[in-house]
Formats: C-alpha cells, structure tokens, sequence
C-alpha cells in the first residue's frame, strides 16, 4: 500500500494534473454522451481548421480578416455545391453500375472457383465450393439490395439535410468569423492556474491543423491521381476506385491493403489476366508508393510524429468507438494522448550518491 500511497502522490498531488484530467474527463464525457448529436459542430470545426489555413495567406498579403474570410468562405460554398450536386450524382450512378455488374462478377467468379476441385482435389471438394458461392451470393446479394434502397430520403432525411447543407456553413462562417471571441469565451471557464493545460493545448492544436489540413490535402491529391490514371488505362468506375483509394489513406498501412482488392477485381473482370490488368496493378502500386513515401513526408512531416504501433493502435481503438470520425482523429487523439504524458509534471528525487566511490 505504501508503493502505492507513493506512486499516487509523486503523480496526482499536483493541482494542474487534477484541472488536466478534470478537462479531459469532461471532454470524453461531452463526446461520449452527444457525440452523434454534434458531428455537424465537429465537422464544422473541422472544416473552419482547412479553411483557417488560406484566411491567414490572405490576411497576410495585407487583406483584412472580414474580407478574406468572405473569399475563402465564397469558395467553399461552391466547392460545397458542386460536390454535392455534380459529384455525388455521379458517385451514385457508378455504384449503381457497379452492383448490377455484380450477378456476373459473381458468376465468372463461381466458374474459376470449380475449377479448384479439378486441380486440387485432395484439398477442396465441389461441394464445398457450391457452399461458398452459395453464402457469397447470398451476402453480396443481400448488401446489394441494400445500398439500392438506400435513398437520400432515407439515410439524412429532410432536417438532416437541412443541417448539413444550411447549419454547418453557418457555424463554419462564425467559427472562423468569431475565432478570438470564442476562444476568450471558453478560456473564461477554465480556472487561472493553467499553466499545463496551455502546454498541452498549444502541442495539440497545432499537430490537429497540421494533420486536418495534410491529410485533406493528401486524400484529394491520391483521388485525383488514382481517378486521372483509371481513366487514362479505361478502368470501370474509375471516379467510384479514385474516390475508395484516396480515403484509403485515412487508415495508415491499412487502408492501402483494402483497397487494393476492389481495385484488382474490377481490373481482372473487365481485362481478365492481361497487360491492362498488370498495367492497373503496376500504376496502383506507384501510387500507393508515392503516397507513402512522398506526400506523407510533405504534408504530415511535423504532424505524424508518433511510432506505427502507436498509430495503428490508436486507429484500432478510437475507430472501434467512434467509427469513421474516430479513424480520421484517431492521430491527433494519439497525439493528444502523447502530448499528456510528455507534459505530465514528474518528481524525481536526487540520489545521493556516497563520498567514496570505489
């Protein structure tokens, strides 16, 4: 008891650890129980982090904040519409291509599978073989069926839409419009003994503008890359794979290895085992290696800092409780969670070492 009567105090006897992990508990708390309810509020902030970026080019050039913050937001409100009446359409048509495609994907892929019993016949049976398509087709069916009835209507709904299309602009607009303001605002709840929340804060705010702006820069460069070289090879759904491929990169050393398997099979049912199947994969795989070893280390140098344990770690727990949004933070939580352990105050106690030393 008294090892741990020690370890206690040496580490929560400080009055700004206990104000940390207060704030902190009251963030997971906040997140945990209306999280679903203030996804557009985070993604909002989220946005006013991409838009920040530019604002302050602008001002720079001796443009005054009001002023650029309207050009910005004049761009986003197009590139917001476009997007959703252009480019979502079009998404929408190749996946429906794409599941009518797929009863005879299905069935060329039933005919390469009966031919394993041929030639391997000590290692799988026919029968066997009839099953797997069987579930096969049953679940690729049932998942088709379902993305077919899975109408605008239905997923967002009416005020949902709303929400999206009129609310967020609107809070992105006064989020970058009232920065300052809201910043006092909340500043003005937290006690005047602050000290290691302000160092914790100031590492993860930057690391979370970093990473938010290079890691939209990198999934729109990796889509348009991935898009423009599908469609120059002729590459079905090449808008539907671009798309696949660039958020690929949200899950670091995974999401590459997923992705890979849509983008193989639409190749090799639309080209067999040919030169333009090898020429996809082959230009796929260049890629994924500039990717990798390119764009990561221009726009993530300073804000992907952390071990790839810690990374896939991190994107196995936070996507396990928060989904997509937790994947996408799941770096900056990491490196919140860093950020702590660095900034927490430690005592050591000075060893004493003898006079005589032998």
């Amino acid at each position: 008891m008294s090892i741990l009567s020690e370890w206690f105090h040496r580490n929560f006897s400080n009055r700004q650890v206990i104000i940390l992990l207060t704030l902190l508990a009251l963030g997971l708390v906040v997140v945990l129980a209306f999280g679903r309810m203030l996804v557009p509020l985070f993604a909002s902030m989220v946005i006013a982090y991409l838009l920040e970026w530019p604002v302050q080019r602008i001002t720079r050039a001796g443009v005054p904040r009001l002023a650029a913050i309207l050009m910005v937001f004049a761009v986003f409100l197009a590139i917001l519409f476009l997007g959703f009446f252009w480019l979502v359409p079009l998404l929408i048509k190749q996946v429906t291509q794409l599941i009518q495609q797929l009863p005879m994907m299905i069935g060329e892929t039933q005919n390469l599978l009966m031919q394993l019993p041929e030639r391997y016949p000590k290692f799988m049976s026919a029968d066997y073989i009839r099953e797997l398509v069987g579930v096969l087709r049953s679940e690729i069916g049932r998942q088709a069926q379902t993305l077919l009835t899975f109408s605008l209507s239905s997923v967002l709904g009416l005020f949902t839409l709303l929400v999206y299309l009129i609310l967020m602009p609107i809070l992105v607009f006064f989020f970058l419009k009232d920065k300052d303001h809201i910043l006092a605002w909340i500043k003005g709840f937290l006690p005047r003994e602050r000290a290691l929340v302000s160092q914790v804060w100031q590492e993860v705010n930057a690391q979370i503008g970093n990473y938010v702006r290079g890691k939209f820069l990198e999934i729109l460069i990796v889509w348009s890359a991935s898009f423009v070289t599908f469609t120059i090879l002729g590459l079905n759904y090449a808008l539907l794979l671009g798309m696949l491929v660039g958020l690929s990169v949200l899950i670091p050393y995974v999401g590459a290895a997923v992705v890979t398997l849509p983008v193989a099979l639409v190749a090799y049912f639309q080209w067999g085992m040919s030169n333009d199947f090898l020429y996809t994969l082959i230009a796929y795989a260049v890629i994924q290696l500039l990717d990798g070893n390119l764009l990561v280390t221009l726009l993530l140098s300073e804000a992907v800092n952390l071990h790839p344990i810690a990374i896939i770690t991190a994107v196995l727990i936070f996507g396990g409780l928060w989904g997509f949004w937790g994947v996408f933070f799941a770096i900056p939580l990491a490196t919140l969670t860093n950020a702590v352990i660095k900034a927490w105050p430690r005592e050591h106690k000075s060893e004493q070492t003898p006079a005589n030393v032998p």
